[in-house]
C-alpha cells in the first residue's frame, strides 16, 4: 500500500513562511507527476504545484511565492510557501501519480493515483 504522508503545516501571519513536505513509502518517485493541492471550506479542491519529467508548474495564485521541489533518492517532495497570504489558509494535500506530468495534467486531481492525508495550512491578518 502506497503511503504518502505530508508535514510542516501550521499557524503564520501574513507575510510568513512554511515549507512542507511529502515522503513516500512504497512508491517510487522517479520523474513521475507529483503535484501538491489544496482546499479551502467550502471551496473545490485546487492545483498549487507540480513537478515531474524535469518540468515544475505552478498556479497563476502561487507564482512568485510558492516553490516545488523533489529528492527521488529519498522519496520527497517539498513546497516552500513565502509571502504567505490569508486566502492561502486550506489543506495541503500531496499526490502522487504513476504517469508524467503535462503543464495541462498536472493541475487535474483526476490524475493522481495517490493522495496523502493533508496538513492546514492557516494565515491570519
Amino acid at each position: 500500500q502506497v503511503q504518502l504522508v505530508e508535514s510542516g503545516g501550521g499557524s503564520v501571519q501574513t507575510g510568513g513562511s512554511l515549507r512542507l513536505s511529502c515522503v513516500g513509502s512504497r512508491y517510487t518517485f522517479n520523474s513521475r507527476c507529483m503535484g501538491w493541492f489544496r482546499q479551502a471550506p467550502g471551496k473545490e479542491r485546487e492545483g498549487v504545484a507540480g513537478t515531474g519529467g524535469g518540468g515544475t508548474y505552478y498556479s497563476d495564485f502561487v507564482k512568485g511565492r510558492f516553490t516545488v521541489s523533489r529528492d527521488n533518492t529519498k522519496n520527497t517532495v517539498s513546497l516552500q510557501m513565502n509571502s504567505l497570504k490569508p486566502e492561502d489558509t486550506a489543506v495541503y494535500y500531496c499526490a502522487a501519480s504513476g504517469r508524467y506530468c503535462t503543464g495541462a495534467s498536472w493541475r487535474m486531481s483526476g490524475a493522481y493515483d495517490f493522495w496523502g492525508q493533508g496538513t492546514q495550512v492557516t494565515v491570519s491578518s
